[in-house]
Parts: structure tokens; sequence; C-alpha cells
């Protein structure tokens, strides 16, 4: 016999919406669908590029880096003040980046969810941009981190970034 608390419900896995706002610094790494198309493409890269800076410029993003990958993005992002809505960010990223992509007659798509990580401190913001800057190294993608084309700033400049990660 079929009880209704015999009902499978998905994990809760995500923090309450309000740990995404103001200013906090949160990681996300962001996986394409499997049936995606490579998303470094020229066409996908450029899109989903254009999409991150309207919605990072439109939920008031501090600061940014991203690396992407053929499969997946890595985003470090930062709220610039109460106003400032991280998921809400990245939840118009995504769709962004599919319409668009449609539109112009590619076939893309992100999964459903994304992996996050809140950012408490200096030294976890430090490794967290390591790790992902050295992603293609590791992938075996580049020999070296600055050698991928695929990877960016927004509110800042690299050498800003390298001004508080010392030694990168």
């Amino acid at each position: 016999m079929f009880l209704p608390e015999d009902i499978i419900r998905e994990k809760r896995h995500r923090l309450p919406p309000e740990r995404y706002r103001g200013q906090v610094i949160v990681a996300f790494t962001i996986c394409a669908d499997s049936s995606a198309t490579n998303l470094i493409k020229s066409e996908h890269y450029s899109v989903a590029v254009a999409a991150l800076e309207e919605a990072f410029a439109h939920h008031q993003g501090h600061a940014c880096v991203f690396v992407f990958m053929p499969d997946h993005l890595h985003l470090i992002v930062s709220g610039g003040g109460p106003g400032s809505d991280l998921l809400k960010l990245v939840a118009e990223f995504k769709q962004k980046t599919c319409f668009r992509v449609r539109k112009a007659g590619g076939t893309f798509a992100w999964q459903k969810d994304f992996y996050d990580r809140i950012i408490r401190d200096h030294e976890e913001y430090v490794h967290q941009v390591r790790y992902n800057l050295r992603n293609p190294v590791r992938a075996g993608l580049v020999q070296h981190w600055e050698h991928w084309p695929h990877r960016g700033v927004l509110g800042q400049t690299w050498q800003d970034l390298a001004l508080n990660i010392a030694g990168l």
C-alpha cells in the first residue's frame, strides 16, 4: 500500500535564499546538461559572457572571477550591497544563456541545479580562485592557467585580483 509519507522528496541542499543576498561571496559550479554542445564554442562562450555581464550588473555584483570549461562553469561572485541577490544573478544568467543560444539556432541547456559554497574568509577566497583558475590545467587543456582563453573577471581587473591573491 502506498502512503503519503512514502513519497520520495528531493533533499533540500540549498541554504535559505537570504544567505545569498547582500555583501556575500559565493563560489558556484554550474554544469551544462549532458545533451548540450560544447560550452566553449565561440558562439556559446560569447553569448554566455554577455549574459553573465548583464546579470552581474542587474543584480549588483561587486567582483567576479569566471572560468568556462567545455561542460561547466566555475564562478566566484560577490554581492555589492544590500540589494545584491546572487541566486537571482545565477538564475538570470542561466536563462539568458539558454534562450539566446537557442534563438541563434544552437542547442544548449544547463543542468537544473548547481553547486555552491559560501566563502567566509580571505584564505578560502584565495583557495577557491586558485582552484578555479587552475581547473583547465588539471583537465589537461593547457599547460598554464594564463593560457586558457575562456576566463575573465568582472567588476575588477586582473591586476586587482592579483593584489588580492598574491602569488597566484
